[in-house]
């Protein structure tokens, strides 16, 4: 038995910023299986060389840019496009985390959280937009949060990020839609990765992640992959707009 064909995703090529661990690198690996040509993106080329070797096939790129830097990521899609080929998949991971009080934020902090999660998707959205909507099709991911939706004690400016990221997808969806592309994010809940292992290792934030979910347990890098997947496939061609929510449920309950 085959996949039905609205789901495939093969031969076509996929941009995963902030892509050299976690998350990234989860669903630059599900775009590998999948058959799509992967291009790495980070600012660390040693360490997005090493991410590529562990991706399954030949068709693993990487390409180095700071997807703050609009001048920078301008060339580096140019590149990208010169390359490797023109880009169907878009993919805007790269993101920080940053934990204070709200009025112990830093000015800079609080830029450098609004600049690493939402303005290098305004960046990169629109780079390859400019591309994607000459050639009449293309699929942009963006990746928001369950803090798209809810909030925390000390996440504020986080929170603010990924809730503007979640507006942002639909102003995105709103302005492309016409040419052919679709614009969605996804927002994982809580998700065991190297980043997240302190707050997996303390017994009682642990217990209160597993006690707020319904599905009872922190989610993996892998759950997200099939969510992706449809948004980036034909599958997906009639949704734009919208923010899929893998939570284990949290967003649903009180």
């Amino acid at each position: 038995m085959t996949a039905h064909p609205l789901f495939d995703v093969g031969g076509r090529t996929a941009l995963v910023t902030g892509s050299s661990r976690g998350i990234g690198l989860a669903l630059a690996r599900g775009l590998a299986e999948a058959g799509c040509t992967v291009v790495l993106n980070g600012r660390d080329a040693d360490r997005l060389a090493r991410a590529a070797e562990e991706l399954p096939g030949d068709r693993v790129h990487t390409a180095v840019f700071d997807v703050t830097d609009g001048p920078a990521v301008a060339a580096g899609i140019a590149d990208v496009e010169e390359r490797v080929g023109p880009l169907d998949i878009v993919v805007n991971n790269a993101g920080v985390q940053l934990r204070a009080p709200l009025t112990e934020f830093t000015d800079s902090d609080w830029r450098h959280v609004l600049d690493t999660n939402l303005t290098s998707a305004f960046l990169v959205g629109r780079e390859a937009a400019r591309r994607m909507t000459e050639r009449g099709h293309g699929k942009i991911v963006n990746i928001c949060s369950l803090q798209s939706e809810v909030v925390r004690p000390g996440i504020a400016p986080y929170a603010a990020a990924k809730g503007a990221l979640k507006m942002l997808t639909k102003g995105m969806c709103a302005d492309w839609g016409p040419y052919g592309i679709q614009v969605n994010g996804l927002g994982p809940g809580y998700i065991e990765t190297d980043l997240t292992r302190p707050l997996v290792e303390d017994p009682e934030f642990s217990a209160w992640v597993r006690g707020r979910t319904p599905a009872g347990r922190w989610g993996r890098t892998e759950d997200l992959v099939g969510g992706l997947l449809f948004l980036a496939s034909p599958a997906a061609d009639f949704v734009n707009g919208q923010v899929l929510y893998v939570d284990g449920g949290m967003t649903s309950v009180l």
